[in-house]
């Protein structure tokens, strides 16, 4: 009987670069999650809930309803989610409020591969980001790609990803808006594969983001799904080493 093929095993560690070009692992990674809620609530009661807790956390009024909050937690633990958010959740008042579970969403951060500052990258970009006073629009919504993409060369792939990415440096150059891009796979409700982040000064500019990616060969031809969108405009932040409150 022939021996079987040995099939490679992808590393369980995110992959970056040192100074001298060598790949090395990084066993970090930063967990965020986004929840919403409904309900008759005083937003000043929420505020002073949080504020007294330990948690870093990212408070959305939501654009879609007046009764509506948006609330992005985040931790290098996922045992914190269920947990110690858990436990929050349970005794304070988001317990009076309604969960919104078509907005259930759930990433962690990852590298590209070539970064030669992955905890940058994988922990204190997606914080920045995300509480930035000068930023204080969001617009959160989950993707899935199409198989046919995972089929394609992987110099074939990079050249799709690479439409993408200069657009989106040069949107956030002009002041547009960045994203915070967080892997999804197996951890979504919905099979999602990523989980986006848009964060910026206007949500027209954040609008334009999605409509220009739209005509990319990327989003127009091997995403299979996005969206729901949540919508929201921060009230209240505290994230560990960024300018808040």
């Amino acid at each position: 009987m022939a021996d079987r093929e040995i099939i490679p095993l992808p590393p369980a560690e995110e992959q970056a670069r040192d100074d001298a070009g060598n790949v090395i692992g990084v066993d970090r990674r930063l967990f965020m999650q986004l929840m919403v809620f409904r309900g008759d609530l005083e937003e000043k009661e929420l505020r002073q809930s949080l504020s007294r807790s330990d948690m870093e956390f990212v408070l959305y009024r939501d654009a879609y309803d007046p009764w509506g909050v948006g609330l992005l937690t985040m931790n290098e633990d996922p045992a914190f989610f269920t947990e110690e958010l858990r436990s929050y959740l349970r005794t304070s008042p988001f317990a009076r409020m309604t969960r919104d579970h078509r907005y259930g969403m759930f990433g962690r951060s990852y590298t590209l591969g070539h970064e030669k500052n992955p905890e940058e990258v994988l922990l204190s970009r997606p914080r920045e980001r995300a509480s930035n006073p000068d930023w204080p629009w969001a617009i959160w919504y989950p993707l899935r790609r199409r198989g046919t993409f995972a089929m394609l060369p992987e110099e074939e792939q990079r050249e799709i990803l690479a439409e993408h990415g200069h657009l989106g440096m040069a949107f956030g150059r002009a002041g547009f808006g960045v994203d915070i891009r967080l892997a999804s796979f197996g951890i979504d409700t919905e099979d999602n594969d990523f989980l986006i982040g848009l964060v910026g000064p206007s949500l027209h500019r954040l609008s334009l983001i999605v409509q220009t990616m739209r005509k990319t060969e990327h989003t127009a031809r091997y995403l299979e799904r996005l969206g729901p969108f949540f919508v929201g405009h921060t009230l209240e932040r505290y994230v560990k080493g960024s300018v808040n409150r």
